[in-house]
Parts: structure tokens; sequence; C-alpha cells
């Protein structure tokens, strides 16, 4: 095997990042990637030419993927070093809307602790939407992508009352999927995708996408074979569910949230699950030194290190008690919290960062501090204002407006007087209302078209067929529970489903 043909420049930081990882990780986790890289050698489909190989790392900017990427970096310098050759790295980060820029300077930190940007055999690519750019970290938010993830967390907030999972990160895993297609048919293609799944976690995750896609999109057939064939049936799934988001006859907007599945036949994946542990405690050192890992007040929140909307999720908790229940913000808070301190612990997460994030929201001032923060957050990523918000808790316009007069009672008095004719307005019965519209776009952040949509569209937990598309997405997912509420000031304590992350 020949020599890969390298300035002495690059070999010598190829060598420099090396000695870094070899103080920096754990030597239990070097040898680990010892053994992974052995059985990853052997997984590489051009044998003969190592360097043709390319191997792609989803890099979220996480706590997860980023001792994912110091660990496949890892096993590609011990087998340059062990065979003086070794195989081509490709790192894609898919950004939304709700990566604050804090993730983005986590990405930078580490691509340059682990000497990726100067490496002609690293390539590190920023996925937004369908677009494929080098990665920058001063590269600023796509307006497009910003306002599709605006749109689709609004249509879907309007009929679930703003629960945290389906209203942030429904449509968000779907465009995630769609950046693996994306990234991994960039170019001539990538080879292999290092994935921390074990074979049966892939096998469990392939059957669910074959039940959900019966489910939201019969008639249609995926194609391809292999991933391609995988993500052919995710695209399904998309077009059904955002059919059901957005209305059938919004085509263009389904269109451009459609997966991504022409990917090389060659393509497969490839599970380091085996050979190392992703308990971060057991590297946090690794993270928070050598790679330069921050935990930021806002990207991260709760189970997430890599966004923001989980702040958004407790906000819109503690707007839904206030406003809808009539009850205090600070009990609403409390509530997500002590919901999402669960989900933490259930996930392993090391005792420091479960008190670091009890402590953000313990006492009035934290409480006062963090509702600040994620006004501001919500305004500035999404330009939603607090009393657009507080519009979608109540989510008054679907279901024919079922919760309509309570909206109006508790929020918006002068305009209760008004009930019938927005009821017209939203059936498409009332002709000319230019001010009555105007005033019900802004209070919401919708068109009216999107308006009458949500009027045709079922409230999730109505007992109706038509939410489906939203409760099938849910089905077996473990970032729910039921929680003890109340469901006004001085009512009685009931159970409530509430979903986040």
């Amino acid at each position: 095997m020949a020599v890969t043909d390298v300035t002495p420049g690059v070999a010598q930081l190829r060598e420099e990042a090396f000695q870094d990882l070899l103080e920096a990780m754990p030597a239990a986790n070097m040898a680990a990637a010892q053994r992974c890289g052995t059985r990853l050698r052997a997984a590489l489909p051009y044998q003969d030419e190592w360097e043709r190989n390319l191997v792609m790392v989803a890099y979220g900017g996480g706590k997860d993927s980023s001792y994912t990427l110091a660990f496949v970096r890892t096993m590609q310098l011990l087998l340059l070093r062990e065979h003086g050759s070794t195989f081509r790295l490709r790192v894609a980060t898919n950004r939304h809307a709700g990566m604050p820029r804090a993730v983005l300077e986590n990405i930078d930190r580490e691509y340059r602790a682990l000497r990726l940007p100067a490496d002609p055999d690293c390539e590190l690519l920023l996925i937004d939407g369908d677009e494929v750019s080098i990665f920058d970290v001063d590269t600023p938010q796509r307006e497009a992508v910003v306002n599709r993830n605006r749109l689709d967390i609004l249509m879907t907030g309007h009929r679930t009352y703003a629960d945290g999972r389906p209203t942030f990160c429904n449509a968000c895993n779907l465009s995630v999927v769609n950046s693996f297609g994306v990234a991994a048919s960039y170019g001539t293609g990538a080879d292999l995708i290092i994935t921390g799944d074990s074979q049966q976690e892939q096998r469990q995750y392939t059957l669910w996408v074959g039940r959900l896609a019966r489910r939201l999109n019969p008639t249609r057939k995926p194609t391809g074979t292999g991933l391609g064939r995988l993500l052919s049936t995710v695209d399904g799934i998309a077009q059904g569910y955002f059919a059901d988001i957005h209305g059938a006859e919004s085509v263009d907007t389904i269109a451009e949230r459609r997966v991504t599945h022409d990917v090389p036949e060659r393509l497969r994946f490839f599970s380091i699950y085996d050979d190392t542990e992703y308990a971060s405690g057991d590297h946090m050192e690794l993270l928070t030194g050598f790679l330069g890992f921050q935990f930021d007040d806002i990207a991260f929140s709760f189970t997430e290190s890599d966004c923001g909307n989980p702040a958004l999720m407790v906000h819109l908790r503690g707007l839904k008690c206030e406003r809808v229940y009539q009850r205090s913000y600070a009990e609403g808070m409390q509530e997500y919290v002590d919901f999402a301190l669960g989900l933490m612990r259930s996930k392993d997460f090391p005792p420091q960062l479960i008190e670091q994030m009890q402590a953000r929201y313990a006492g009035a001032d934290a409480t006062a501090q963090m509702r600040r923060a994620a006004e501001e957050y919500a305004w500035q990523t999404f330009a939603l204002t607090e009393e657009q918000l507080v519009c979608m808790v109540y989510s008054p316009f679907a279901d024919k407006g079922a919760g309509l007069g309570q909206f109006l009672a508790q929020e918006h008095p002068a305009l209760a007087d008004r009930f019938d004719d927005i009821q017209q307005l939203l059936a498409d019965e009332l002709a000319e209302a230019e001010q009555l519209t105007a005033e019900l776009e802004r209070i919401s952040a919708l068109t009216l078209a999107q308006l009458r949509v949500l009027y045709r569209s079922s409230l999730r937990g109505s007992g109706s067929e038509a939410t489906g598309a939203i409760d099938a997405v849910l089905v077996g997912d473990p970032h729910k529970a039921l929680i003890r509420t109340r469901f006004s000031k001085q009512g009685p304590e009931a159970l409530e489903q509430i979903s986040g992350r």
C-alpha cells in the first residue's frame, strides 16, 4: 500500500492531532478506536485504494456527536500510522433555525482541535435545507430555512396546543434525514455513514419507518436499494406528514420538504456501537478540555446540547399555564422542568449536568431570567412575539375554531363580539374583511390561507382520525409523559400528556 502523498505540513498537523488525541482521550477509548478501526478497514469497499473510500459523519454539534467525530478522527489517524494510507472523512452539519451560534462555535473549536480544516482528506460541509456549502462559523442563517422552520412550528403548534415534541421536532427530524441524503450524495458520494446505533436499533428504526410510511402514505412505493430505499421510504412519510400539516393543496410547500434519496447504491451504515460508549460523563474532560465544548445556556437545554428549541418548549408550557389555565407561569415552567429532568435521568446524563440544569430554573429570579431569555430567543430566531406564542398555546383556529371563543374572551375581548364574523372568515364564507384579516394575521403570524387550513384540520386529542399524522409519529416515542396538573387555578388535579426534549 503506497503512502498517501502529502506535504510535510499536512503530515505534521496529522501527527500533532494524533498526539493531542493520545493525551486527551482515555486509554480505554483509544483502545476501542483501535478495535473499531480494524473493523472499519475491513468494511471499506475499495480495499486496494483506501484513499478512495469516503466515510461520512453527521455532526450536529452536540456532546454525543462531538465525541463521535473525535472517535472517527482517531480511527482515521490510527489507520494512517499503521498502514500508511487511510480513508477520507466527510463531516456534515445539518443546520436549522434552532441551532444557535454557540453550537457553530463548538463545532468550529472541535474542527480546529482535530486539525480538520487544513487536512486535504477532510471535507467539512454545512447543509442548509438542500443547499451545501463548506463549513464557516460565520455563515449566516439562510432566510429560506428560517422561514420554513417557522412555518412548520406554527402550523404544527396550532394543532397540538404547542406541545413540545410535535411542534419543534417532527419536521426537524425529517430535515435531519434529508441532510443525510443531501450530504451522502454530494460530489461523487459517500461510501459509509457512521452511526452510534446498534444493529438491533437500526432494524427497529427500519421497521418503524416502514409502518409509519404505510400509515401516512399507503399508496406510495419506495424506490432504490439499501439506504437509498430507506431514505425513499422516509420521503414518503414526509410527503404524507406535510400534506396533513400544510394541506394537500400546498404542493410547493410539500415539495420543499421532500427527503433526498438519490444516494450511491454502495452506501452503507457502519456502527461504532459495539466499540465505544456514548455516556458523556466518561469523556467529559475530553469534550470540555481538548475539544473546547461549552454548555451554552440556550444551546444546552435539558437533553439537547445542540438546539435552543427546548428553551422555547419550557417557555410555552409556562405561557399555557399562565394564560390558558389562569395559573402562574412559574408553575407551568416547573411542570416542564420536572418532566425534562426525568428525561435526562432516563438517558443517564452525568449528575453534574442535571444539577446544572436544575439550578438554571430554580427560584423566582431564575424563572424571570429564563423567561426573558426565551422571549429573546423566540424573537431573534423566529421573529415570534409573546402574543403570537400565546395564540399558539390556545390553538384557537383548528377543529373549526373549537377553542376560538375561550381565546377571544381571555386574550382579545375587543374581538369577542366578532366571533361569528371570524368563524365565517375562516370557513371562507365572508368575502370582504380586510381589517379583521390583518388583525388575525398579526395575532397568529399566519396568513388567512394558512388559518383556513388549520380551521379544516383537527386538533390533537379531539379523537379525529385526521390527527393521525401527528399522533402516528409520536407512537412509541419515549420523550413524553403523563404529568399531574390543573386546568384552572382552583381546579382538581388531572393528568395531561406533554412531550419535549
